[in-house]
């Protein structure tokens, strides 16, 4: 297995379970937790579609297929709701600062880990290769 698909299976875990661990306060009623629902959604939903987009993701694999590409961005995009710039804003930024800066080092890992796949398989010509017995 390639370097960029550990790093991309490892960033997609690391979002998997900071969403778990905050699901987990959010049902336990431990600080800090996420707000039970924002003005658009139940949080708990989200994070359960944020957590099953990110397991389909691994489960196509992350790099390697037009499905798991758009899998792992559209994870890292829904982690970024969680997990995003907007958090330095926060209130309590300072109890929640190392699954922020987490979430976003994953969030961007898995962004350039797609782009540089993408930009690979782009520049791959299937006619490229020549076929068994020519030379």
């Amino acid at each position: 297995m390639p370097h960029s698909d550990r790093h991309a299976l490892a960033a997609l875990t690391t979002l998997i379970l900071l969403q778990i661990i905050m699901l987990s306060a959010l049902y336990a009623r431990v600080p800090p937790h996420p707000p039970e629902a924002t003005p658009l959604f139940g949080i708990a939903p989200f994070i359960g579609a944020s957590v099953s987009i990110a397991l389909g993701a691994i489960i196509v694999q992350p790099l390697t297929t037009t499905a798991g590409r758009s899998l792992s961005l559209l994870a890292a995009a829904m982690a970024l709701v969680s997990f995003g710039p907007q958090k330095y804003l926060d209130a309590q930024f300072t109890l929640i600062w190392p699954a922020v800066i987490l979430g976003q080092l994953a969030a961007l890992v898995l962004i350039i880990g797609v782009v540089k796949a993408s930009r690979s398989k782009q520049g791959q010509s299937p006619m490229a290769a020549p076929c068994a017995g020519q030379s």
